[in-house]
């Protein structure tokens, strides 16, 4: 089987399925291997929006404002962009069962750290430390769910690491506030202490060690080169929502992100040994479900942590604790989608789902225009449930599909491509989101933070525009994208023909 791709100005190099090595093979749980890989990633993305909430009282503990803690978040978002992009060669290198167990290790000693730090320096190196290990941990984390099920199982593997994600960003502020109030911020951290113990003894029981017998040497151009684009963007986008930050700043910074992210993807296309193989973007499913419609629907959705407690706190007068009861509802849905995901995609195929139930979600954010104080309670959970359901549908959907057509020997980089995509557009949602409102604001002469209903019901609306825009890049996939994952033989003329093109790049020259 022909697989990586190599250097744009010579013969594109081979490489063999039989190079992937596995070491130790434990008794194959499939579904166990998910569910530990799960908990992993609830705890990166939990730590990531815990300490919201936590910020004036870590600020009073180390004799700052709360604006100068904020770097603490800063900083992880930015290392976890930077070093997502390395997972891959670290996998191929070291074995996914090293890497995954050694990043959940990091995560926790970085946690700790953050939960003994006396001053704001070393808890902003101790975040740095805990992202390192997040920025493994995920890519990894799902690739060795992929190695570990067969493809008829990809969907019900991919709902259990979808979980994570949609349910930590709702509950990590309340949780957050709730532990701030009657404990200490320093607990926040050291809740993570016997779940990574835990972690680390499972991933060493359960885990195969899977890696690439042939060594390619690390990428360091191109490590550089990524790591500081992706930074620089996600720093970008992240001053565009900021209160008192410089607008031309954040344009500044973004410029430098987008022209790093140039010089990175000319260096890829050219190197021998690329850090990131953008050859699987060739594979049209991963393409679509990844690049182009997924990217666009995650941005919707990024952008609604943001967006739904500020309109309700500001607009509607909830208290922080309310309107997280209320944000409960979509949480609700999500989880509750997971007993029927299969079943549905498995009657109605990947792009009769990812279509129908992408214009259901875009009708259902265009439902949200409507929202104002006098709504009545049980239409505004009713929404969020139903928003909850659909987008967990979704999400279920493209990140099975997204790895159905990848051959093996490129799935480490096809995660990391995914991992680093995924980080980008919910950052994207989040900075899109805040630049509306700062639009609408100043349209009405306004000043910056100074938001009406008005406001949020352009957000929505905007949002909207690009839940649209995903669905229709949906009506792309073929009528038999994806069969090989539920459970039936893939079309000749479908998904067998994209893996032939892959599979055939090195005897293409």
């Amino acid at each position: 089987m022909v697989l990586f791709h190599a250097s744009a100005q010579g013969p594109r190099a081979l490489r063999h399925q039989e190079s992937v090595r596995i070491v130790n093979q434990p008794p194959r749980r499939p579904f166990l291997i998910a569910l530990i890989v799960s908990c992993g990633f609830f705890m990166n993305q939990l730590d990531s929006t815990v300490i919201a909430t936590a910020l004036p009282q870590m600020a009073r503990s180390f004799h700052e404002t709360p604006v100068n803690v904020s770097i603490g978040i800063t900083a992880y978002v930015l290392t976890l962009a930077a070093f997502i992009p390395a997972s891959g060669w670290m996998t191929d290198r070291f074995g996914s069962r090293t890497v995954f167990g050694s990043a959940i290790a990091v995560f926790t000693i970085g946690s700790v750290l953050c939960g003994l730090a006396p001053a704001l320096p070393a808890f902003t190196a101790a975040r740095i430390l805990q992202a390192i290990g997040g920025a493994m941990m995920v890519p990894v984390g799902r690739l060795v769910v992929l190695r570990s099920v067969e493809k008829h199982e990809l969907i019900r593997a991919m709902a259990f690491v979808s979980i994570p994600g949609l349910v930590a960003p709702v509950i990590g502020p309340p949780l957050g506030g709730f532990i701030t109030t009657y404990a200490s911020w320093r607990w926040i951290f050291f809740l993570n202490i016997p779940i990574g113990v835990i972690g680390v003894a499972l991933v060493a029981i359960f885990f195969a060690n899977v890696r690439e017998d042939e060594r390619r040497p690390f990428d360091v151009v191109g490590f550089v080169l990524s790591g500081a684009g992706l930074a620089a963007l996600m720093f970008g986008l992240s001053s565009l929502g900021r209160e008192g930050a410089s607008a031309g700043l954040a344009v500044g910074i973004l410029a430098i992100g987008a022209v790093l992210a140039v010089l990175a993807y000319r260096h890829v296309r050219r190197s021998p040994h690329p850090l990131v193989n953008l050859e699987t973007l060739r594979i049209r499913n991963f393409a679509i479900a990844t690049l182009w419609g997924g990217t666009l629907f995650r941005m919707t959705i990024g952008s609604t942590p943001f967006l739904w407690p500020l309109m309700f706190q500001t607009t509607f007068g909830m208290s922080a604790f309310v309107s997280g009861l209320y944000l409960m509802a979509c949480t609700g849905g999500d989880l509750g989608a997971q007993a029927f995901c299969r079943k549905v995609v498995r009657r109605f195929g990947f792009r009769n789902t990812l279509v129908i139930n992408g214009f259901a979600c875009t009708a259902l954010f265009a439902a949200c225009v409507t929202f104002a104080p006098g709504s009545p309670p049980a239409f505004i959970i009713a929404v969020l449930l139903a928003i909850g359901v659909s987008r967990s549908l979704q999400f279920t959907s493209l990140n099975a599909l997204g790895y159905v057509d990848v051959p093996p020997p490129l799935m480490s980089s096809a995660t990391s491509l995914a991992g680093t995509l995924q980080q980008l557009s919910i950052g994207m949602g989040v900075a899109f989101g805040a630049l509306i409102l700062h639009v609408a604001a100043s349209a009405r002469g306004e000043a910056a933070q100074s938001y009406s209903l008005g406001d949020f019901h352009v957000a929505f609306v905007a949002m909207t525009a690009i839940a649209l825009g995903a669905t229709l890049h949906f009506l792309r996939l073929s009528a038999s994208a994806g069969d090989s994952a539920r459970g039936f033989p893939a079309d000749d003329q479908g998904e067998s023909r994209q893996l032939t093109r892959v599979e055939n790049v090195g005897t293409s020259t």
